[in-house]
């Protein structure tokens, strides 16, 4: 890590001195890529047929995959990390707060997997008691550290939003999965595209917001984001996806769902313009390739916000074919996958690098020792072929859909593999250490 890295980080106000235990967060951030590695297996399973529809049952196991297993996990690793260290409050008993949750969530994620590839109830209900417990422990933890933060910054706030439209996503899902096993009508619709809206526009989208606050200018070495944006940002998107999910909910309210739509498409738009403009006047000049993901990420985003937004003003464009899945490759691939790649990439080196530093007093490995940036360059350029042979998939699923099952398997396999690398070098160092 660079001194003027170093330098950030201590004058960001941020309190390193209470950093949680590094197995808490890494338990997460070593298993997270096995989920998009599955998921990609599903494209190789299913090929064309995967693209056929949302609603086929790889597509939402794919789906589920990506959001519950690869985003959630990392996003519930970094929350457990970041904490204490932005927040000033760590999560009580970090070691077991986190493995109960790790062991609850992992199979939690796999049976649900099942249930929508075999359709059998006896799944989703096993799905729903792991996954309830799972959830009910880590918001539980993160709510008592966030209720007794004493810091009150943006990230913060955005931590507190959403953690909110997470518990909301569980509760949707949760009607949604006993809909599949059959014990309740499955309402598809609104149910299934609120679950989605609360789930991506709300924890995925708020959070990310929140923690690139932190992470851009802290590991970036851009300038700060404005501090009227990060003043309104969050609490802006959490109103208007409260108002939009009125509107879609009562025929009386329906009026206000284009312009709470393009509200939110606006919000996330003017984050992604904001982001990269911040990185085009960074300080540090040297090749970064988790630069490479963000702009990925932010350029994802724009293309998705003016697809929404386009879709809000004329409405009869959603029933398109093809729309529900570019709109949700976009986001979901395009944005979220490419920033928390790109996260990964750079908090779990740092800690590994942060704890060795401590016990080995200035002789620690550097961050590119830890994870080499031509390996990870390399697994940046798979994924952006496989995302753009994902969206030719919808288009020529016959031609493309196969090429993308590859391509995504390859590049989900060596983000894992450089991970775990990163992760062996910390293991060898710390058992030299202790003999």
């Amino acid at each position: 890590m660079s001194s003027e890295a170093r330098s950030r980080t201590s004058g960001a106000g941020l309190s390193f001195e209470q950093a949680p235990p590094i197995g808490g967060p890494l338990r997460f951030f070593i298993t997270a890529p096995l989920f998009l590695l599955l998921a990609a297996l599903l494209i190789l399973w299913q090929g064309p047929a995967l693209f056929a529809s949302r609603w086929t049952p790889g597509m939402l196991a794919a789906t589920h995959a990506v959001t519950l297993g690869f985003l959630a996990q990392a996003m519930m690793g970094a929350l457990l990390q970041m904490l204490p260290v932005v927040a000033g409050s760590p999560v009580s008993r970090p070691h077991a707060t986190a493995a109960l949750v790790h062991v609850l969530t992992l199979p939690g994620t796999l049976t649900l997997l099942l249930g929508f590839l075999l359709q059998q109830a006896v799944f989703f209900h096993a799905a729903l008691m792991l996954l309830g417990a799972g959830f009910a422990v880590f918001a539980s933890a993160i709510g008592i550290s966030l209720w007794r933060a004493p810091a009150n910054n943006p990230g913060v706030r955005a931590m507190r939003l959403a953690l909110i439209t997470l518990l909301v996503t569980v509760l949707l899902g949760t009607y949604l999965a006993l809909g599949h096993a059959g014990d309740v009508p499955l309402a598809r619709f609104p149910l299934t595209d609120l679950h989605l809206a609360w789930g991506m526009l709300g924890w995925v989208g708020i959070l990310i917001a929140g923690v690139a606050y932190q992470v851009v200018p802290m590991f970036q070495l851009t300038p700060g984001y404005p501090g009227r944006m990060t003043r309104w940002l969050g609490g802006s998107l959490f109103f208007l996806l409260a108002v939009f999910s009125l509107a879609a909910g009562l025929p009386a309210a329906a009026f206000l769902r284009p312009p709470s739509g393009i509200g939110l498409a606006l919000g996330f738009l003017g984050f992604a313009a904001i982001t990269l403009r911040l990185q085009a006047r960074r300080r540090r000049r040297l090749p970064d390739v988790t630069l490479d993901f963000w702009r990925v990420s932010m350029i994802s985003l724009i293309l998705a916000a003016l697809l929404w937004s386009t879709t809000q003003m004329i409405p009869q464009w959603q029933a398109v074919a093809g729309y529900p899945l570019l709109l949700g490759i976009l986001f979901i691939v395009g944005f979220a996958v490419s920033a928390v790649n790109g996260m990964l990439y750079k908090i779990l080196p740092f800690l590994a690098w942060f704890h060795l530093q401590s016990r080995l007093r200035g002789t620690a490995p550097n961050i590119r020792e830890l994870l080499p940036e031509n390996r990870a360059r390399l697994q940046f350029r798979l994924h952006l072929s496989a995302l753009v042979l994902l969206v030719l998939a919808i288009l020529d699923p016959e031609t493309f859909a196969y090429p993308a099952g590859i391509l995504s398997t390859a590049s989900s396999g060596l983000l894992w593999w450089n991970l775990f690398l990163a992760w062996r070098v910390y293991i060898k160092r710390t058992q030299a250490l202790t003999g």
